[in-house]
């Protein structure tokens, strides 16, 4: 059957900043979810043509484009996406009849999106919970809050309709308490400080996010140091909102991009005198980027009784913790106070 979905016709002109790019990366820096696979499909069918330029322009991904130019854009529909259950191992924290909450392993995509169709942790919670299909978002059903596909830890999710709407309104109160811990590359001078921005997509690389945008949703993360080694920092960072990526990129902002997350500039250090030396043989050995979510806390949406979650270290990373920072990698608990700004 036909998708008769409506079609959206956009107009954009090339902003002097964007001069230079190629139309398959301004259109992905223009238009939000555009992938450069759905750009190029989007050039082959025809569906962009130039409006203002010059008119010899052959319309393809590698164009070059320049600021005097213009173009319209007819969006298609994107494939419509459906979860469905699969028999996915699931390590289960906690669970009771109104939620559960989930150690999510690093390289476990949360939910369906182009690319990642199935496979997921929603596929495996709908083997686990059928009843959870249909509640809220029909691709993330029961979805209070995200983290990204490499980063592992604790989730909190909503096994009913009553329990999906006071959790997603505590979340967007910032009423959740989210502490995660990273390795950060070079040492942090403050050992205290609070990360501030505008966040939103970066305006050339629609893989990453900014929080130094001129309009942007306000994004606040605490940093706390527990320890510093001769090329790292070890942090305890508190999610005050919970934006895309936002500690990767405040972190990366500040020069201290964390340990593996190569989207940010985390790339593995080289040795450059023998005190280093110890260090650059462990994070050789990082399998990806240094972020765990280790620590969660929330009021229950049916009792009211503050709930409390905390991880150690996961087995991918717990030696090169230690190994970098012996006695002081022991995560504090949500009991011991950590800056808040």
């Amino acid at each position: 059957m036909p998708d008769r979905r409506p079609i959206e016709v956009v107009q954009l002109g090339v902003a002097p900043e964007h001069g230079g790019l190629r139309l398959d990366a301004f259109l992905c820096s223009q238009i939000e979810g555009m992938s450069r696979a759905r750009a190029a499909n989007h050039l082959t069918q025809g569906h962009v043509r130039l409006l203002a330029g010059p008119a010899n322009a052959k319309i393809k991904a590698s164009l070059h484009v320049h600021k005097s130019m213009v173009f319209e854009v007819c969006l298609q529909p994107r494939p419509q996406l459906s979860a469905l259950p699969e028999a996915i191992d699931l390590t289960i924290v906690y669970e009771d009849e109104h939620l559960l909450v989930v150690d999510k392993p690093a390289g476990l995509v949360v939910h369906p999106a182009l690319g990642h169709e199935s496979g997921t942790l929603v596929n495996a919670l709908l083997h686990h919970e059928p009843q959870m299909a249909g509640l809220g978002d029909q691709y993330r059903p029961g979805l209070v809050h995200r983290i990204d596909r490499y980063t592992s830890g604790l989730l909190v999710v909503a096994k009913t309709d009553a329990a999906l709407r006071r959790l997603g309104a505590d979340f967007a109160k910032h009423q959740l308490e989210r502490r995660y811990v990273a390795i950060a590359l070079g040492n942090l001078r403050d050992d205290t400080l609070t990360a501030r921005g505008l966040h939103a997509r970066h305006p050339t690389d629609r893989k990453k996010f900014t929080c130094r945008a001129a309009d942007g949703k306000q994004a606040v993360t605490h940093l706390t140091v527990l320890a510093r080694s001769p090329l790292t920092t070890l942090v305890v960072a508190t999610l005050e909102t919970g934006r895309t990526h936002q500690i990767r990129v405040h972190l990366a902002e500040l020069g201290h991009p964390i340990v593996g997350d190569d989207t940010y500039g985390g790339r593995r250090p080289h040795p450059k005198t023998e005190r280093t030396l110890h260090d650059a043989g462990v994070l050789a050995q990082v399998p990806r980027q240094a972020l765990h979510a280790y620590a969660l806390g929330f009021t229950h949406p049916h009792s009211g009784q503050p709930l409390r979650f905390e991880l150690g270290w996961p087995t991918d990373l717990v030696e090169i913790a230690q190994s970098l920072f012996g006695d002081a990698a022991k995560l504090p608990s949500l009991d011991q106070a950590v800056f808040r700004g």
